[in-house]
C-alpha cells in the first residue's frame, strides 16, 4: 500500500476526483490511502496567514516557509521509506520512470505550490521538485492529483488487469500500439485483418510493428531515448520508415 499525503491552500480541490473511477475503488479496497492537509492549519497567526510580500519587492506572494515546513513535519511517518515532493514549474520533468521510481516508497507527500512559489528555502526540507509539464499551472494541486494517479495505477491490484499497466504507453520507451474493438467495420473503416485472425504471436509482432511506427511518427524522441533496447530488424524497419518520409525524420 501507498500513502499519498497532499499538502495544499485548497483541500477541496481534490474532494470530486477521489470519489470517482479507479482511485475510488483503490481506497476502496486499501490499496492506496490519500490524505488531504489543509496547510492553514499549519501556520501560525489568527488569520492562518500562509503567503506573504516577496522580499525584494516584485508581484504577487509567496508562499511562507514555515506553514510548509511544519505540515511536513507532522505528517511524515517515522520508520517507512518516505519522499516528500514539491509540485513546482522548476522541477524535472515527471515520467512514467519517475512514476515507477515514486512507486517504491511507501509515503509520498505532495506538497502544493500557489502564487508566485514557494520560500526558496523550503527546498531544504524536501526531496526533490516535480513538474508535469513546461508551462504554469495556477497552483500544484492538478500536478498532485497527475502523480497520484500515474503512481496509484502501479500499485498492484489497483488496475483489474495489471497486463494493461505493463502494455501502457511509455512503460517500454514506446507509445503503445493502436487498439481497436466491435464494430469490425465502421463507415468503411476496417478493423486490421490481423487483430481478427486469432493468431497471438501474428498479433504480438503487429502491434510491436505498429508501437514502433506511432513512436516514430508522433515522438521521435522516444526512439532516440529507447534506442540501446531495440534490436537490428526493428532499427531496420524504423530507418526503412524513416527514408519514407524523404529521408527526414517525422
Amino acid at each position: 500500500m501507498i500513502q499519498f499525503d497532499v499538502i495544499t491552500l485548497f483541500p477541496g480541490m481534490f474532494l470530486s476526483p477521489l470519489q470517482e473511477s479507479i482511485l475510488y475503488k483503490a481506497r476502496q479496497k486499501g490499496l492506496v490511502q490519500i490524505i488531504v492537509h489543509d496547510l492553514r492549519r499549519f501556520t501560525y497567526d489568527k488569520h492562518n496567514t500562509a503567503d506573504d510580500k516577496p522580499y525584494g519587492g516584485g508581484p504577487g506572494m509567496v508562499m511562507k516557509v514555515e506553514p510548509i515546513t511544519t505540515a511536513v513535519e507532522h505528517v511524515r511517518q517515522t520508520g517507512i521509506k518516505t519522499r516528500v515532493v514539491l509540485l513546482s514549474p522548476q522541477g524535472v520533468l515527471f515520467t512514467q520512470e519517475a512514476a515507477q521510481r515514486l512507486s517504491t516508497f511507501q509515503q509520498i507527500i505532495l506538497v502544493c505550490g500557489r502564487y508566485e512559489g514557494v520560500d526558496e528555502r523550503v527546498l531544504n526540507f524536501v526531496d526533490e521538485e516535480i513538474s508535469i509539464g513546461d508551462y504554469v499551472l495556477s497552483g500544484g494541486e492538478l500536478p498532485a492529483m497527475v502523480i497520484i494517479d500515474t503512481v496509484a495505477r502501479l500499485v498492484p491490484g489497483v488496475v483489474g488487469d495489471e497486463a494493461s499497466v505493463h502494455e501502457d504507453s511509455f512503460t517500454n520507451g514506446l507509445l503503445k500500439y493502436p487498439q481497436y474493438t466491435r464494430p469490425a467495420t465502421f463507415r468503411g473503416l476496417e478493423v486490421p485483418e490481423v487483430l481478427l485472425s486469432g493468431d497471438h504471436e501474428r498479433i504480438k509482432t503487429w502491434r510491436r510493428i505498429e508501437a514502433l511506427r506511432k513512436t516514430v511518427i508522433r515522438r521521435a524522441d522516444l526512439i532516440e531515448r529507447a534506442w540501446m533496447s531495440l534490436t537490428e530488424q526493428e532499427k531496420q524497419f524504423i530507418a526503412t520508415l524513416r527514408q519514407s518520409y524523404n529521408g527526414d525524420r517525422p
